[in-house]
């Protein structure tokens, strides 16, 4: 059975006080309100890690995740973190692959395989964003854009690995742009990558892989897309920031 994860991305918000305030604020709701087997997952900025790790001792259905990680195990890298850091910290996801990270950081699929390797060896669980720009998919290779980025990035581990992953389809046209994929469009995809998953690995493998929806999930869309057969839960972006609505989002999971 496919494991229904929530998981918020903070990107680069939220000073500490407000950090710690925010996740208080939905671990309170979730308490109150939340009920079932569903993970959730928070991915804030590095600097609040520690202190929100403290907090989840209250609660074993949240987990604090991380928004990247350096793919060498420790060295000269001024300004970054290594996956044993992370883990360390408390951290028990780490996002890979992250459309924002290929686009203004340049990361492309090799250097994102070794991330993958890294967070792996560390016992992080990858959260593996795919999908393709506005360009691509206007252009129809949107498909051939995804497969590649499996094959490139995470066709190389084995089957043992690959398990381990959580992947995120994240139509990069319609995060922050006013656009949305409609239920069917992401659908369409999450069953494509199960596809692709099957016929890399086995049936079994792609029947349980929870491959989650990134692109502008919100309250009021998230019932429907967390509808689809092959849609497992949201990486969520601008919503997660607002106790009440990332709260709201979890629980279509209870409807």
């Amino acid at each position: 059975m496919r494991k229904k994860i929530v998981a918020g991305n903070w990107k680069m918000n939220l000073d500490h006080a407000a950090g710690v305030q925010l996740f208080a604020e939905i671990l309170k709701l979730i308490n109150e309100e939340i009920k079932g087997d569903q993970k959730i997952v928070v991915c804030p900025p590095f600097i609040h890690i520690g202190s929100l790790a403290q907090l989840i001792k209250l609660n074993s259905a949240v987990s604090i995740g991380a928004q990247n990680c350096h793919q060498a195990d420790a060295g000269a890298y001024t300004g970054e973190i290594s996956a044993s850091m992370l883990k360390s910290s408390g951290t028990t996801y780490v996002i890979i692959g992250h459309s924002e990270r290929r686009a203004f950081f340049a990361e492309d699929d090799l250097l994102l395989a070794k991330k993958l390797e890294t967070a792996l060896k560390n016992e992080l669980i990858p959260i593996f964003c795919i999908g393709e720009t506005l360009e691509q998919r206007n252009t129809g290779t949107f498909f051939d854009v995804i497969e590649n980025q499996l094959k490139e990035a995470a066709f190389h581990l084995d089957a043992e690995q690959f398990q381990k992953l959580v992947l995120a389809y994240e139509p990069v046209w319609a995060i922050g742009t006013g656009l949305t994929a409609t239920p069917e469009q992401a659908q369409e995809i999450h069953a494509f990558i199960r596809t692709k998953v099957s016929e890399q690995y086995d049936t079994k493998l792609a029947n349980e892989l929870t491959i989650l929806y990134g692109g502008s999930c919100n309250p009021q869309n998230a019932a429907e897309l967390f509808g689809q057969k092959d849609i497992d839960g949201g990486l969520i972006g601008g919503a997660s920031l607002k106790a009440r609505d990332f709260v709201d989002i979890i629980k279509v999971f209870n409807s």
